[in-house]
Formats: structure tokens, C-alpha cells, sequence
């Protein structure tokens, strides 16, 4: 079958990622020293840095591990760590902390699409039994599992489609052409 170019993109909502700045943070010194930061040790554990432009929203732990998420692509979540890091680092006196950037690694995407048309969730249920489930009194989406991938998309009736669970740009693609000729199928006429 030819590739065809889908008129219907998935638009990336949200992107979390991990890095490491390979050695311990003192998150008192971040918290007194940078601004947006926000750190009270009593309800969470870790001291969180807002970004706006572009946002993202930043974790730093103590053990030096840093979870970004709220960015709008990989390369924004990417730059807010690298961002962090610089602010952590002017936290510290001079000399006193040695910080690397490294392990960054996306965790999780999040896109979603409209499809402009409503689907036959029920009748699709039926048909993908194997990889999914849909039980409207729980949740009212159904939940399509990928084999051999942690890629899950929710299929809504009003036409309205989320993919998660997937990490790169490419596979979130991937999956959704894999899938939009069954949706296209179960359309409702």
C-alpha cells in the first residue's frame, strides 16, 4: 500500500523528559536564589522551576535528577533542562558545585488530534478486540493498546483521538497512520 500524507496530524501536547547533572543539589540554595521556583520539602520533594517561553515546568531532586514536562516538543523540554541547569548552577557559589548535563531522555509523548468526524467506538471495540478496551461505564474512550509498543492511543466518539505513551515524534506518526484506517472505517455516516 502507498504511503499517503495524512491530512490529520497529531499536534504534541505535552513532553516529559528526565536528565542527570551526575551529582547531588542543594535545593535550598535554588529555592532562595532563583526566581519561579517554588520548594516546600513538607509536601514534595523536589524544587520546581516554571518556565514560560517556552514553557515547561522543571522537577530538580536532590539527587541531581531533573524531570521536565509541560513543553510543547522535545527540543523545548531539551532547552528547559540545559536551562535549569544553568540556574542551578548561579545557586551555588562559584567552584562549590560540578555539574554535567547528561542522560536526557524522553519519557513520554503526548499528542491529540480531531478527526472531524464521529466514530462507531462500539463497532471498533468489536473489530480490535485483541489490542483493545472500551468499557463506557468506566471511562468513555477506548483504550487501543499497540503490540510490542508502550504506545496507547484513547479513541473518543465525538472523533477526538489522544496517543500517548510513545517516545519520539516519529512513532506517535507511525502509530496513527497505523490506526487512522480503522477509525476511518468505524466513521459514523
Amino acid at each position: 500500500m502507498e504511503q499517503q500524507k495524512l491530512v490529520i496530524q497529531p499536534l504534541l501536547q505535552n513532553v516529559v523528559a528526565t536528565a542527570s547533572l551526575s551529582t547531588p543539589v542543594n535545593l535550598r540554595a535554588i529555592a532562595t536564589n532563583a526566581k519561579n521556583v517554588e520548594y516546600n520539602p513538607k509536601k514534595f520533594p523536589a524544587a520546581i522551576l516554571r518556565y514560560v517561553d517556552p514553557k515547561a515546568t522543571v522537577l530538580i531532586f536532590e539527587s541531581g535528577k531533573m524531570v521536565c514536562n509541560g513543553s510543547r516538543s522535545e527540543e523545548d523540554a531539551r532547552y528547559a533542562c540545559r536551562r535549569a541547569t544553568k540556574t542551578i548552577l548561579k545557586c551555588h557559589p562559584e567552584g562549590t558545585l560540578h555539574v554535567q548535563f547528561k542522560d536526557f531522555k524522553i519519557e513520554n509523548l503526548v499528542a491529540s488530534c480531531d478527526l472531524k468526524f464521529p466514530i462507531r467506538v462500539e463497532g471498533l471495540s468489536q473489530s480490535c478486540q485483541e489490542n483493545s478496551t472500551y468499557e463506557p461505564e468506566m471511562f468513555p474512550g477506548l483504550i487501543y493498546r499497540f503490540p510490542e509498543s508502550k504506545a496507547i492511543i484513547l479513541v473518543f466518539v465525538s472523533g477526538k483521538v489522544v496517543i500517548t505513551g510513545a517516545r519520539s515524534a516519529a512513532e506517535i506518526e507511525q502509530k496513527f497512520r497505523e490506526i487512522y484506517p480503522k477509525l476511518h472505517q468505524f466513521r459514523k455516516k
